[in-house]
């Protein structure tokens, strides 16, 4: 789910006639507004008769609009978990009422109150004995949550919508109310007026006129589903169908339900979504529902839903596209055991934005998605594990379910690396212990130290269940042990965290030197730890994490030169690209005047200048300057930095992404 994006947890509203191409930057922002609006939703214990297994829910279903009104009848299907079962109880919303239960066609026993539905089985079973109940009930949906059931409107036409995350599916229909016990399939029957179309789950099968204005759509889904992705949609849609050709002969359909008024508006980010599922394939494992469809339907809430075949969109354009195209892989096939590991579903499509970013647009997209994750992600209060569960914000909370997680995943990729980390994502889709069923962090741990060939326990121990980020101090100097090699003498401290006390991390140092640049992995394990290793040529600048792979804070003292720069050198900035800011790192000799002038100068692609960070006479020495300096704002592009030391000039380019 993405708040448009919230995210990033599904979602955000916006008036569906102006809703349709934010940038980036404004949809994060609604996103955030939309957030903090979310209700709270008390739940005292975890929902969900253990008693049963659920293998099929059959939802039959009759939607008026005016007045607003449910009547209809749910199949379930199940096995016995337990010897001796003679009651069990389903999650139901006590505004519905329920008008009879039968079992093997003949009516039996039930009470309703409390939001359960329990149900006096004629004769025991015992454990893994099957058997299959039906619910008769009506009335008015419950809306709770991000908004479970919505009898809303599109210019002043009807508009009827679900979206169960995480506890409202029991606000509309009967079921076993958690994500742990997936159906093996489900059919989704649909009755409305004529001059509308109904969409969800899987591949329509028929749509009956019934003779008395009123159509039925029957949806049928064959692959094994969670009951808060079982979905509808219902309105006077557009219906545009595109392909995903995965295969010379072999095509799968892109159906689309928008909006009349806004389809001409939204097309060219529909026409995206092949590419996307196309990405996404080659990464992860082909698009796991291939033998129905992906589908999109345009909703009343300013975001997106994750509904399996079948996402709801309340906005359109590539990052939540992606965002919920992504969720098919990590969060419908492989869906969170429980909510506290929300972020196996949020964490996963969050950092799969900047994996289709990367593969249209290089690093520089890939970062343009990872940089405002991490400046989010340091906001994260507690650990990425949710510890409460009763309330929605608590679990969606963006900064820690949806930014962290991603990044998470980011840092895990730099410490596996490309190869072993995308392999490691396929073999946690296909691992058949969690694929089309529900996972723990524990279950994708498992995975990650298969594929990397070592533990990661640490690595978890940390990020998901601990909090914070690490405080870095680094001290360095440097002697010469002969022969133009030189011993770097590192010392990084860290200060002291709650949980854990300070973290473990392998860290890469880039040294750049008189002949070259060099780069080291050290593995950080102590709160204050000394490292010393060899390099070639004399040390100028010692760059500590310089890809950024690391979600910290980092003070750098000053080296210890034994040796004064002989030459004048003007570094490339670190980081590059960078966001929020960077820092210049430039050398003046020995000179027999002491003090030479030097200007540091900021340009822009037309050479106009826009910043002089330096203008003052500087000794022998390596300098450090920050860019941009103090609250200076600058747009993101393309700049250029120039030395001016004496008669020396130098000129580098760098890139401030945001």
């Amino acid at each position: 789910m993405k708040k448009t994006a919230l995210l990033f947890f599904l979602i955000f509203v916006y008036a569906s006639s102006n809703f349709a191409q934010l940038n980036k930057k404004s949809l994060l922002n609604f996103e955030k507004q939309q957030f903090k609006k979310t209700q709270n939703m008390s739940k005292v214990l975890y929902p969900g008769d253990s008693s049963i297994d659920v293998t099929y829910y059959g939802l039959n279903l009759t939607l008026t609009y005016s007045p607003n009104f449910l009547k209809g009848s749910v199949v379930v299907n199940a096995k016995s978990t337990t010897n001796g079962l003679s009651n069990f109880f389903l999650d139901l919303q006590d505004a519905l009422t329920v008008d009879s239960v039968t079992y093997g066609g003949s009516k039996i026993s039930f009470t309703h109150s409390s939001a359960k539905l329990n149900i006096f089985l004629p004769s025991t079973l015992n454990a893994g004995e099957s058997f299959s109940v039906k619910i008769y009930y009506e009335g008015v949906p419950g809306s709770s949550g991000f908004g479970s059931f919505e009898f809303g409107n599109h210019g002043g036409l009807p508009a009827i919508w679900s979206l169960s995350e995480p506890y409202g599916a029991s606000d509309w229909w009967p079921c076993k109310d958690t994500p742990a016990d997936k159906a093996d399939s489900s059919d989704v029957w649909i009755t409305c007026d004529s001059n509308l179309t109904a969409a969800s789950n899987g591949t329509l099968q028929a749509v009956v006129d019934n003779g008395n204005g009123t159509h039925t759509f029957e949806w049928k889904n064959i692959y094994p589903i969670a009951q808060y992705l079982i979905s509808v949609a219902i309105a006077d849609y557009t219906v545009y169908t595109t392909y995903y050709h995965y295969a010379q002969s072999d095509s799968m359909p892109i159906i689309n339900y928008i909006y009349p008024e806004d389809f001409d508006l939204v097309k060219p980010d529909l026409d995206k979504v092949a590419n996307m599922i196309s990405i996404f394939s080659a990464r992860y494992g082909t698009y796991p529902f291939i033998k129905e469809k992906y589908g999109q339907a345009e909703f009343g809430w300013g975001g997106g839903m994750e509904h399996q075949t079948i996402t709801s969109l309340g906005s359109f354009g590539e990052d939540i596209e992606a965002h919920e195209l992504a969720h098919h892989w990590y969060g419908d096939k492989i869906t969170c055991a429980d909510w506290q590991d929300i972020w196996l579903n949020e964490g996963f499509a969050s950092f799969s934005e900047a994996v289709y970013y990367e593969a249209i647009d290089g690093n520089p997209g890939y970062l343009s998605i990872i940089n405002p994750f991490m400046n989010e992600a340091k906001l994260a209060y507690g650990p990425v594990y949710v510890s409460d569960i009763t309330s929605v914000d608590s679990i969606f909370n963006y900064n820690r379910s949806y930014a962290k997680g991603a990044v998470v995943l980011y840092m895990l990729r730099g410490i596996m690396g490309d190869s072993l980390f995308f392999r490691l994502m396929k073999t946690y889709a296909d691992d058949p212990k969690v694929a089309y069923a529900s996972a723990t962090t524990a279950d994708f741990e498992s995975d990650a130290e298969k594929v990397y060939g070592s533990s990661l326990k640490y690595f978890f121990d940390e990020w998901i269940y601990g909090e914070s980020y690490p405080h870095y101090s680094v001290s360095w100097s440097y002697s010469s042990v002969g022969n133009n090699i030189y011993a770097v003498k590192l010392n990084i401290s860290q200060s002291a965290n709650s949980n854990p006390l300070f973290f473990t991390m392998p860290v890469q140092i880039e040294v750049i030197t008189s002949t070259g640049d060099t780069t080291v992995t050290v593995f950080n394990d102590e709160q204050a730890q000394q490292i010393i290793f060899n390099v070639a040529g004399v040390p100028k600048v010692l760059n500590f994490d310089p890809k950024n792979l690391i979600l910290k804070e980092i003070s750098i003292l000053d080296s210890v030169d034994i040796t004064k720069p002989q030459s004048f050198d003007l570094f490339q900035n670190y980081p590059n690209p960078f966001n929020p800011y960077t820092t210049i790192t430039y050398s003046i000799p020995v000179n027999t005047k002491g003090y030479i002038p030097v200007k540091l100068i900021i340009y822009d692609l037309l050479g106009k200048q826009l910043a002089v960070l330096v203008d003052k006479e500087e000794s022998a020495g390596t300098y450090k300057v920050k860019f941009p300096p103090g609250s200076n704002y600058f747009p993101s592009g393309v700049y250029f930095y120039q030395l001016q030391a004496g008669s020396y000039i130098s000129i580098k380019k760098m890139i401030l992404l945001k």
